[in-house]
């Protein structure tokens, strides 16, 4: 069976769900560690998502078809 990718939003959602369970506090510490590295990654991969992103905008296609960057 395939990993699905997760979406923006689901990423987004999990990385939230980690902060507010870190906050709380009642987490064991190698949980917290898991927990805060976890969010790391999923921190980084939006990141990547945005930047590409804003790539895509700031593309303009020119009248004979072709793109370019602002």
């Amino acid at each position: 069976m395939s990993k699905k990718t997760k979406t923006f939003e689901e990423n987004l959602a999990e990385l939230e769900g980690i902060v507010m369970k870190l906050e709380q506090g009642d987490v064991a510490l190698e949980e917290a560690l898991t927990e805060f590295q976890k969010g790391m990654m999923l921190s980084k991969e939006l990141q990547k998502t945005l930047n590409d992103a804003e790539k895509t905008l700031v593309k303009v296609m020119q009248a004979d078809g072709s793109e370019t960057e602002l």
